[in-house]
């Protein structure tokens, strides 16, 4: 086992750690540990809500969980000699959830959850139509996962981290801030919110405390989207044996990661899509100077997937294209395509006698293939969704006989 260089105790919160890591982004949060490239190192990574979630057949937790808290970041992580412009390299050696600890109330200590948030709490892909908090639980069993909320359905996780990135320049900060106030700005009273503005309140900055931290948690940017320095992209293939190039913007490149997933679906379409849990990861850094010139990678990370993803070979795909449900007509939404394709896929799996919302947790969490099918023929974008049938206990294809009726169990929890 490589080196465990960022521990976390299970039985104590995230700020009460031996190392504390941070859930903003901001180039003044200080590096929490030092590596040298070529160095291979584990770290574990805590649950992005830090236990707020429990394994219980109540979905209280999610209509109410702590969206300023997150993400429970391991790092910053310095790499020796990384300068602005250069590149750095991330393996991903290995991922999993936590070691050696198959039961207790953490997720990542064998079992997993998926949540679809509330249109006050956040919201999801599919927020119009699911506008309520529901939950369902998970249990591991080696790299397969089950659920008494979502019975008839087993598959192998697509186990990857949601979030990596480096530390955002000075500038760069300035120029997110910038512009996603102005968005914010068009609507400011809209239900989700456009964009999360900096958040004082929760913030974890590592060591920064005083002055200091109140400066940084006033300018730091929430950790939820995607943004040039990589982030939340929630890419499910990222498993172990990826390559990522990620641009740097400050010395020793300050990076960053956390929000492990067991496994998602392309889009983590419930917002907590993936079957979110703490665990380990291994990592190895190597840097390629004035890399970012070099290969014109001056904003957002490139990456070559890992070679252990599940060998699914046979598809259910559905189809939907850009016109809404009230039968009006956009130009080339490949967005709203995807989201009746995913309409399509749960209203076909309730005539099987799943709830639309077990069929929406399932497709959130089930390593679904999401693709953008055809974005030129105007004024129709085709977006299709592909479920592997073999995670099916039963035959899921159309036949002449009619669908069979599962039991459906207890149900996916309610707030």
């Amino acid at each position: 086992m490589p080196e465990l260089l960022f521990p976390l105790d299970s039985t104590k919160p995230f700020t009460d750690q031996q190392i504390v890591g941070h859930n903003r982004w901001h180039p003044d949060i200080p590096a929490a540990v030092t590596v040298k490239p070529g160095e291979e190192f584990r770290a574990h990574c805590r649950e992005w809500f830090d236990g707020a979630i429990k394994n219980d057949d109540s979905a209280e937790d999610i209509r109410n969980a702590p969206m300023t808290k997150v993400h429970a970041l391991s790092g910053p992580f310095a790499v020796e000699g990384a300068k602005p412009g250069d590149l750095l390299i991330v393996d991903i050696l290995d991922v999993g959830p936590l070691p050696q600890e198959d039961s207790g109330p953490l997720a990542g200590q064998g079992w997993g959850y998926t949540g679809i948030f509330a249109k006050k709490n956040g919201g999801s892909f599919l927020v119009d139509q699911f506008p309520d908090a529901y939950k369902a639980i998970w249990d591991f069993s080696g790299r397969t996962c089950t659920s008494r909320h979502v019975p008839g359905v087993e598959f192998t996780g697509i186990t990857h981290p949601g979030l990596m990135g480096t530390a955002p320049s000075p500038g760069l900060l300035a120029k997110w801030n910038a512009r996603e106030a102005a968005l914010i700005a068009t609507d400011p009273d809209r239900v989700p919110p456009l964009a999360l503005p900096p958040e004082p309140r929760d913030a974890i900055l590592g060591t920064l405390s005083g002055a200091e931290f109140d400066r940084v948690a006033g300018e730091g940017a929430r950790t939820a989207p995607p943004r040039e320095n990589g982030g939340n992209q929630d890419i499910k293939n990222l498993t172990a044996g990826t390559r990522i190039f990620y641009p740097v913007f400050v010395d020793g490149a300050k990076f960053s990661f956390g929000d492990l997933h067991f496994s998602q679906g392309d889009g983590e379409i419930t917002f907590c899509g993936g079957i979110e849990m703490g665990g380990f990861i291994d990592l190895r850094f190597e840097i390629i100077k004035d890399g970012m010139a070099t290969y014109n990678v001056d904003e957002n990370a490139i990456f070559m997937p890992g070679n252990t993803p599940p060998q699914y070979s046979e598809w259910l795909a559905f189809s939907g294209t850009s016109v809404t449900l009230d039968g009006e007509q956009r130009y080339l939404d490949s967005q709203l395509a995807y989201q009746r394709a995913c309409l399509h896929a749960i209203d076909y799996l309730t005539t099987f006698g799943y709830s639309p919302e077990q069929a929406y947790l399932l497709l959130g969490a089930a390593p679904i293939e999401g693709r953008f099918s055809g974005v030129v023929d105007i004024p129709n974008s085709c977006a299709t969704v592909y479920l592997p049938t073999a995670m099916f206990d039963f035959d899921v294809r159309p036949s002449a006989d009619g669908p069979i009726t599962i039991d459906p169990g207890i149900g996916a929890p309610k707030a």
